[in-house]
């Protein structure tokens, strides 16, 4: 069985060192969009990234205990979306949301002895509106209107006339800059423009391994970096979605 619907993903940029009482935070919006009944959610960890005072988050391989960014994404209809946010938002101390349009198509094994909510879930959420549904959540702050860049390369990639990973120059160049944030995310498989197929290996200590790179700021702010992408980026790829986003700062920072 196969559903279309346009929904709403939400995604929470938070450190794995923060807590919700004696759990992870990220395990604990997980936990709690499980008891909301939502469509599913996703952790993804973070490899490298900025933090709201501008300083560097890198993972350190050999490191038993260090902070990395993480990233939750949820994705439902908008009104589930915001009993969500309800729930979440008040134990925000030091955190980005971003709230953007996603286009759902969900396959499903299963027949006739399927729930109603099962056949059509989430059936006020219309693939064919024009209007993203991420604009109706509300929230308890003011979303910013801004832009999510992501950057598609390849973990070996090289900082022309540098000997450091072309994410890292991104990156810093990101902080020079004075972006909002920055996500270095890694998968274990994946393949470029040149069809040649790169996954992880239990015992390899390196590969070529897709990288993505994002950055959420002012559409003013990413549009002004874009030439400095221009300039390091010579294979990859490039997108921008139109994304509300929610920043949350701890007190004093």
């Amino acid at each position: 069985m196969k559903l279309e619907a346009e929904q709403v993903l939400c995604r929470f940029h938070v450190s794995n060192l923060a807590h919700h009482g004696a759990e992870p935070l990220y395990q604990w919006i997980v936990e709690t969009a499980h008891r909301g009944d939502m469509q599913g959610a996703t952790i993804l960890k973070g490899t490298m990234g900025l933090r709201p005072d501008g300083s560097v988050l890198k993972e350190n391989p050999w490191a038993l205990s260090q902070e990395v960014p993480v990233v939750v994404e949820i994705i439902d209809g908008p009104h589930h979306v915001e009993r969500l946010l309800a729930q979440v938002e008040p134990v925000l101390e030091e955190a980005t949301v971003t709230l953007e349009r996603a286009h759902v198509v969900l396959y499903r094994a299963g027949g006739a002895d399927l729930e109603p909510k099962d056949l059509a879930p989430r059936c006020d959420v219309i693939a064919t509106k024009e209007d993203s549904m991420a604009w109706e959540v509300k929230t308890m702050k003011m979303p910013e209107e801004g832009v999510l860049l992501r950057i598609f390369i390849g973990e070996s990639d090289k900082e022309k006339g540098r000997d450091r990973p072309l994410y890292e120059g991104i990156v810093h160049r990101a902080r020079e800059a004075h972006l909002a944030g920055a996500t270095v995310l890694k998968g274990p498989m994946g393949f470029g423009r040149h069809s040649r197929m790169h996954a992880s290996r239990l015992l390899e200590m390196s590969s070529d391994l897709p990288v993505v790179i994002e950055i959420v700021d002012s559409e003013e702010k990413v549009r002004s970096f874009l030439p400095v992408v221009d300039e390091l980026v010579t294979e990859g790829l490039v997108t921008l979605e139109a994304v509300r986003i929610i920043k949350y700062v701890a007190a004093g920072g």
